[in-house]
Formats: structure tokens, C-alpha cells, sequence
């Protein structure tokens, strides 16, 4: 079976298509064959030596995917051979096929295609956390998103208009604002630099926003910071771009509130997982959420989906397909 293995901590050349033994299914899991998977930030941190510690090497990578099942575990009842199933986290997705235990799958409506299922889980749900849990928006709120061009960029800003917000979304170059205006992102700042605060400033009349969503990393931080109004929420995710480093809590201007933002707090159980599964494909289906046509890259590309990440040269998401 071919997996994607990282074969050391470091750059995208410790990644490899290797041939692992095939996996069977235990009791309450399912061997599913696997149509696209996700490629994340999550990953390259894995890679970089951020996260799974305690896994060996070579080291399997990707958490998110879409495939069909073909063949059940023991005491397995709520799936059928042949159902299409798509999942958030599963270690060890980039290859093409895997284990999963019934409780992290969700079945895909026959209407919602394999693109955009797999488009949909970890970036759909992220900005589900964010828009309607981490800071509930409320109509009439302003929301600053950084990277409003990518595929978790798009997909917050279109719930933040669905929940009556104005969004001003910030992209490191002018290629990627029609991306961003797509969207509906309503003002957009174009900046590679960090200088984005007076800008937003101007926008909002001097008040600021009401949140910002901030995954762009330490370069970003004080902008962000600059663009609050009183009171407002700094929602600071992702951790592959670094820490902003120690923060002394009573420096905070505004009593603006700074939290770091996990999605799985969103998806804690797995009726949270089909209910918010659930509701993004309903979007999906009533054309309230549109999900742009994502990036494929072959399995054995992988190097190159990461490397394309890393640099910021392509909008939307990525996938793999096997």
C-alpha cells in the first residue's frame, strides 16, 4: 500500500512514497479506500517536529480525507460496504487506504462530491469553531481575516456574512484578492508586510473590529492587536508560523480578550462531528456555502502540495489524490 511517510523531522525532502503493509480493520473500525485527502498546515508542523512526538519513524502523514468503505470490523453495524465516509483526523491519510474507527467517520450525502467533502472537514469546521463558538458573530460585527484567500480564509469569511458580519480580509499579494472578494470578503487589504492596522483602522472610522481571526503568525501580531476596538477578541490559530512569543497579560490595550482557538474543542463528541458535518453540507447543498475547486496534487507530490503551502502560492485547498 503506498503512504507518504516522513522519514526524519525537517524539510519536504525527508518526505517518501513507501510501500507499507496493508491494514486491516479491528473490531468497531472500517478499511476504507481512500479518493482525496486533505493536505494542512497541521501536517508541515508535523513534519517540522511540532507535534506527534511519540510516533516512530517513518511516520505517516495526513489527518483528513474522503474515501469509500471496503471492508468492516467486528461489531460494525452503522455502515455499509461501499458507503462513502469522510473524516478529520486520522493519522496516516496520506496513503491509499486506512483504518478508522467508526466514531471519527461521517457518511457524504450522494449530492456532495469528493472534492468537496474532503475540501470541507478540517478547514470547514475550523471556521465553523471560529465564526460560531470561539467568537459567536453577531450581525452588524466587523471581523478582520487574515489569509482570506485560502481555503480556510474563504470558508470563515462566507459564515461570518451568513451570521450578518462584515469582513476585511487581508492576502499577502494582489493575485489573491479576487480570490478573497469571491468570497465576499467586503474590503480587502493587500499586505506581505505586517502594516495592515491603519488601513483597517480607516475602514472601521478609527473604531476597529470586533474580532480578528489571526493565523498568519508572529508577523501579524502586533497589526492585529493595533486593529481591535475595546473589547474585542484576538482569535490566534495555527501554530507552524511560530509563537508570538511570551506575552505579559497586563500589556494588553483595550481589555481585548486573546485566545487560541483548537477546532476539535468545536468537535469534541462524535454526535458534534455529524452535527457540524452535517450543517456545513446543508450549506453547501442550499448554496449558502461555496466551496472553490480545490488544488490536486498525485500522492507521490506530496513535496510539492507542502512546498506550495509553505510559500503561499496558490488559493483555495489542497488535496491529494492517490
Amino acid at each position: 500500500m503506498k503512504t507518504v511517510v516522513m522519514t526524519a523531522i525537517g524539510g519536504t525532502e525527508v518526505l517518501e512514497l513507501m510501500d507499507l503493509p496493508e491494514p486491516v480493520a479491528g473490531p468497531g473500525e472500517v478499511l476504507i479506500e481512500i479518493a482525496a485527502s486533505g493536505v494542512n498546515f497541521m501536517d508541515i508542523g508535523v513534519r517540522q517536529g511540532m507535534a506527534w512526538h511519540e510516533m516512530p519513524l517513518p511516520r505517516a502523514l495526513g489527518v483528513e480525507g474522503v474515501g469509500r468503505v471496503v471492508a468492516l470490523g467486528d461489531g460494525v453495524a452503522d455502515l455499509v460496504i461501499g458507503q462513502r465516509v469522510a473524516w478529520v483526523y486520522a493519522p496516516g491519510s496520506y496513503a491509499e487506504r486506512i483504518v478508522i474507527p467508526t466514531a471519527s467517520l461521517v457518511p457524504v450525502p450522494d449530492d456532495i462530491d469528493d472534492r468537496t467533502a474532503a475540501s470541507l472537514m478540517m478547514q470547514g469546521l475550523t471556521a465553523s469553531h471560529f465564526a460560531t463558538d470561539f467568537y459567536p458573530v453577531q450581525p452588524g460585527d466587523v471581523a478582520l481575516v487574515h489569509a482570506a484567500a485560502g481555503g480556510l480564509g474563504q470558508l470563515l469569511t462566507q459564515i461570518i456574512k451568513l451570521r450578518g458580519g462584515t469582513v476585511i480580509g487581508r492576502v499577502s499579494s494582489a493575485a489573491k484578492v479576487e480570490a478573497a472578494r469571491a468570497a465576499g470578503t467586503d474590503h480587502v487589504i493587500v499586505d506581505a508586510k505586517g502594516d495592515f492596522a491603519p488601513e483597517v483602522l480607516r475602514l472601521t472610522s478609527g473604531g476597529g473590529v470586533h474580532v480578528v481571526y489571526d493565523g498568519s503568525g508572529p508577523a501579524t501580531f502586533d497589526g492585529s492587536i493595533a486593529s481591535l476596538r475595546r473589547s474585542g477578541t484576538f482569535c490566534w490559530f495555527g501554530p507552524v508560523l511560530g509563537s508570538p512569543g511570551q506575552i505579559d497579560i497586563m500589556s494588553l490595550p483595550r481589555s481585548i480578550k486573546l485566545g487560541y482557538a483548537v477546532f476539535s474543542d468545536h468537535i469534541h463528541t462524535p454526535e458534534l462531528l455529524l452535527a457540524h458535518t452535517t450543517r456545513l453540507f446543508e450549506w453547501v447543498r442550499e448554496g449558502k456555502l461555496q466551496v472553490r475547486t480545490a488544488t490536486g496534487f498525485a500522492l507521490s507530490e506530496a513535496a510539492k502540495a507542502h512546498q506550495a503551502m509553505e510559500n503561499r502560492a496558490t488559493t483555495g485547498k489542497l488535496l491529494l489524490f492517490p
